[in-house]
């Protein structure tokens, strides 16, 4: 909106030409997103507050967890608000790249609000089914990777980029890549729902990983830059710079609300979407073993709860105190805040190695 409106008024006033550059309105969406997270951050906790919209705690947890209860939670509303209205503003909405992101993001967010309200309004433990929720995030995600497919100009627009082998390319047919999209996003999604255990756990990860997806998203839209760089060139992928943006700043934000002691919790409507929104946009410009690589954190915590499962499933024994892995850090003695703080710093060291495979190739 926002765009269009200077692109109008730079044809009489060319100063605000200066708005058709990507770079500028990236920083700016991360400005306008944390603004609007900070103006409307207090009222929505208050409001959840008021309805009684609490966090429940396991038993079987770490004990320090217990003060957590009915602290509100569903707050990643909050995150998708301003990402959702930051994005409408500064984004160019004739890219149709900004929809596929923006809509993908609120879809999963849907999902997730569902599942919350069942949990906490409802008092239903479960909330949303297993089937259920799988079932419409694979729908969604389904969708996203057919119409990539069909929207793809160029062979290299599909190809599989193996990160620090400039030469080593894998054409993926229509099946694969579509395969390859759904694990991306559905698997993306979830790993970040399992890492949101912890006050800031999640939240400063994602912002960490949007904000390097903004660098690849630029490079990738770029015909110059991605021509030396030696990675697909894919038209109109620039844009998803200014989303990628929104999410860093709508995060920056929410951690302050979110740091320990946490005042609100994101919840699946949060998680479930942002960890979208990564996987959407890694696909679309073709960085999907990037984002394997600066997205560990959410990797292992996804694993270990599948080895937690396997495991007691076929030995009866479980190999980590408890799953997700940070919860088993917390038993061994790591104090929560100790916990978060080594994951973020793990997860600064892989963002940076992943950033390096931009030049390193």
């Amino acid at each position: 909106m926002l765009l269009a409106l200077t692109q109008w008024l730079a044809q009489d006033v060319r100063f605000f030409s200066v708005f058709n550059y990507i770079t500028l309105r990236t920083v700016l969406s991360a400005m306008t997103a944390l603004l609007i997270s900070f103006m409307i951050g207090p009222l929505m906790i208050r409001k959840l507050t008021a309805y009684k919209i609490g966090q429940s705690v396991r038993n079987d947890g770490p004990q320090t967890h217990l003060v957590k209860a009915g602290t509100p939670t569903m707050g990643g509303a909050l995150i998708l608000s301003s990402i959702a209205i930051t994005t409408l503003l500064w984004g160019d909405l004739h890219n149709h790249y900004v929809w596929v992101v923006l809509l993908t993001t609120l879809g999963f967010g849907v999902i997730g609000w569902v599942d919350d309200y069942r949990k906490v309004v409802h008092r239903n433990p479960k909330g949303l089914s297993a089937r259920a929720k799988m079932g419409w995030q694979s729908v969604i995600a389904l969708a996203v990777g057919i119409y990539l497919w069909n929207a793809a100009t160029l062979p290299a627009h599909t190809e599989l980029i193996v990160p620090f082998l400039k030469l080593l390319v894998f054409p993926l047919p229509a099946f694969l890549f579509i395969v390859l999209a759904y694990f991306v996003i559905v698997g993306t999604s979830n790993a970040v729902n399992l890492t949101d255990g912890l006050d800031g756990l999640a939240i400063m990860p994602t912002a960490l990983v949007s904000s390097a997806l903004a660098i690849f998203a630029y490079v990738a839209g770029n015909a110059v830059f991605s021509k030396y760089l030696g990675i697909p060139y894919i038209p109109g992928a620039g844009e998803l710079a200014i989303f990628c943006g929104a999410i860093a700043g709508a995060g920056l934000a929410f951690l302050w609300f979110n740091a320990y002691p946490a005042e609100v919790f994101m919840g699946d409507v949060g998680a479930l979407a942002l960890g979208a929104a990564l996987g959407t946009v890694a696909v679309i410009v073709r960085q999907e073993l990037v984002l394997f690589i600066m997205g560990g954190v959410f990797v292992v915590e996804a694993v270990s709860v599948m080895i937690q499962v396997a495991s007691f499933k076929l030995t009866g024994k479980r190999v980590f105190r408890m799953a997700p892995l940070h919860h088993h850090y917390e038993l061994k003695g790591w104090k929560e805040t100790q916990v978060v703080v080594r994951f973020w710093i793990i997860t600064m060291l892989l963002v940076l190695l992943g950033l390096a495979t931009l030049k390193l190739r």
